[in-house]
């Protein structure tokens, strides 16, 4: 567990003990405006510039080391930057104490008090804003119901599956209206069937409350299921922004394409033709038809997602063909995923639901890959 999150965790779980943001205030705007995080000689966020729409669920994304946490140390408060602003509706916080931020924050271990209830739990962030007793019980009482726990008030947290607590901890997050409500690796701590019902419960409650969220987690497939806009970071930067659709249809290079999702890559060493006639040569031994190449970039590479190729025992006389041998095939979730090894010594995988009579060959069979032009996504490879 890194520095930053040990701090946050050792403190408060809503880090907002100033006025409350009044019943019925949607989701602020939230920007980033050149802001910059350095020790010493290594800059663990870049410069960056970046805008959060008041009631978006934006989500961040990236490996180990990418930033992530940097950036919501420095959004809650727990980390000072060293240039650059972070504005709430324009207004700039920096400077401002986490406690007054008034963001609400859910994390993965939950960090609910065992020593109180249910109700008390999520009543300890209004009684710190001193708020009227009257006026708590209904919040939590309407808090309860539209996390659909309005049964288990008077129950412990360890009276609860890892589920209950999740909407616990929502609740608690919720029930003073923040400004920002951030998530950090929420679900991580849940299998896997559980995830997803909590990834409908959270959009459902954001949905309801028109807050805006920031949502943090390695897990590509979360981000993608719950988020209006996702942003992928590597290396302290944002690399590219956009709806999950629009990353894995058009990333902007070799990083994106192949973190979000599966995608198969292939070196490019030319491109000849134009128009229609537009073809690229890679190490799988026969040219691949493509429909366009980014101008101006000398270091390109190809990607094909694995669902977008057809395996057949013959040649299907389509854009691009490759001839192959299956070496290995699992089953997952309705989908059989084929790794088949081509003459450039390179594995292609192939995925293809089991719907229907589908062509399932055996190990060591010899089969045919193929995919359209418009299936080839030609790409910067850094």
């Amino acid at each position: 567990m890194s520095a930053i999150h040990q701090r946050i965790r050792a403190a408060t779980p809503f880090h907002s003990f100033g006025a409350g943001a009044s019943a019925g205030v949607p989701g602020k705007r939230i920007q980033y405006v050149g802001l910059c995080k350095r020790y010493g000689a290594l800059v663990a966020l870049q410069p960056t510039d970046l805008t959060i729409e008041a009631g978006e669920f934006f989500a961040i994304i990236g490996p180990s080391g990418s930033g992530k946490t940097t950036l919501l140390g420095l959004t809650v408060g727990y980390l000072a930057a060293d240039e650059g602003e972070i504005l709430v509706d324009g207004r700039n916080i920096e400077g401002v104490p986490p406690f007054k931020r008034n963001f609400g924050m859910v994390f993965q271990n939950y960090s609910l008090f065992p020593h109180k209830t249910v109700a008390q739990n999520i009543a300890f962030p209004l009684q710190m804003r001193g708020v009227a007793k009257d006026e708590i019980a209904r919040k939590v009482r309407d808090v309860l119901r539209l996390v659909r726990l309005d049964n288990v008030g008077d129950r412990y947290p360890n009276a609860l599956s890892g589920g209950q607590q999740q909407r616990v901890a929502l609740a608690r997050a919720a029930v003073y209206n923040p400004l920002l409500l951030v998530m950090d690796e929420p679900l991580s701590a849940l299998d896997k069937n559980l995830r997803e019902e909590m990834q409908f419960e959270i959009k459902q409650l954001q949905g309801k409350l028109g807050s805006t969220v920031l949502y943090v987690t390695h897990d590509q497939g979360e981000a993608a299921a719950m988020a209006s806009r996702i942003a992928i970071m590597r290396a302290g930067s944002i690399i590219q922004i956009g709806s999950a659709k629009e990353l894995y249809r058009h990333p902007k290079n070799r990083f994106v394409a192949s973190f979000l999702g599966q995608a198969n890559v292939f070196d490019i060493s030319g491109v000849r033709g134009s128009g229609e006639d537009l073809h690229i040569t890679t190490a799988l031994g026969v040219p691949l038809r493509v429909t366009s190449v980014p101008a101006g970039t000398l270091d390109l590479c190809a990607c094909v997602r694995p669902e977008a190729i057809t395996l057949s025992a013959s040649h299907p006389g389509t854009d691009n063909v490759v001839k192959g041998t299956v070496v290995d095939i699992t089953f997952t979730n309705g989908v059989q995923r084929h790794r088949v090894a081509v003459g450039s010594g390179q594995t292609i995988e192939q995925w293809q639901q089991m719907s229907g009579d589908p062509f399932s060959p055996e190990p060591g069979a010899e089969v045919y890959l193929s995919w359209k032009a418009s299936e080839t996504m030609v790409v910067p490879a850094q």
